[in-house]
């Protein structure tokens, strides 16, 4: 034992700068893998918060996370799906607003045009000097059926009121088609009341053969709001 020394390893110069460069390389990658790490769970938890957009081309009931028409028009809550649901019905009561305003435009201007041709008949028939009671309502029936037998083409300005009628009508009348496309329950059922609603307070009218004098020009509509 006494004879045997005991020798310390003295490391070299060479070791002792190779030692030091690795652990300075060592700490220089620490920052950078944390916040490598740190920037993957801001982007997982990201990815977590945010849902993607609920559309089916099948029947179906969702409310939140339902998209129409873009992705930006998601329904958050279930405050946002009910006042979808309201303006879809007041947008099925507007279609019926634009088209009964369509009809009283088309009254209006035929009740122009009989006036006006009426007139102008009842100057024509009158020339005679007959002044009995039976001859005064002959010429009226006279005046009255050749003021009916003129036809009648708007002018301009007048088609131009009736084509921006038409063109609104359209309009909205397919953007309801669209929204009733994606099938949800809810919508439909907005769609439906919304036309029933606004039937029975536009359209409630005389039915019958004076109701309307557009009857006998044929530029009635049909249920759609066409022209028929």
């Amino acid at each position: 034992m006494d004879g045997m020394s005991m020798s310390t390893a003295t490391p070299t110069p060479t070791e002792i700068m190779a030692t030091s460069a690795m652990q300075s390389t060592l700490s220089s990658m620490e920052p950078t893998s944390s916040a490598g790490m740190g920037g993957m769970s801001s982007m997982g938890s990201a990815g977590g918060t945010d849902s993607s957009c609920k559309v089916s081309m099948l029947w179906n009931w969702e409310t939140i996370d339902a998209c129409f028409l873009s992705e930006s028009w998601q329904i958050k809550s279930r405050g946002a799906f009910a006042g979808l649901c309201i303006g879809i019905v007041f947008l099925v009561i507007l279609l019926e607003f634009l088209r009964r305003a369509a009809k009283v435009y088309d009254r209006y201007l035929l009740r122009q045009h009989m006036r006006k041709t009426s007139a102008l008949a009842a100057t024509v028939v009158n020339g005679s000097s007959e002044t009995a009671h039976g001859a005064l309502i002959a010429k009226e029936n006279a005046a009255t059926t050749l003021a009916s037998a003129v036809p009648f083409r708007p002018n301009v300005f007048q088609q131009a009121v009736r084509a921006l009628f038409h063109t609104l009508h359209f309009a909205l009348a397919y953007w309801i088609m669209l929204l009733a496309m994606y099938y949800n329950g809810y919508i439909i059922v907005c769609i439906m009341i919304g036309a029933f609603i606004g039937f029975f307070a536009l359209q409630w009218e005389s039915i019958g053969p004076l109701s309307g004098i557009e009857g006998e020009y044929g530029i009635g509509r049909d249920g759609t709001g066409c022209h028929g």
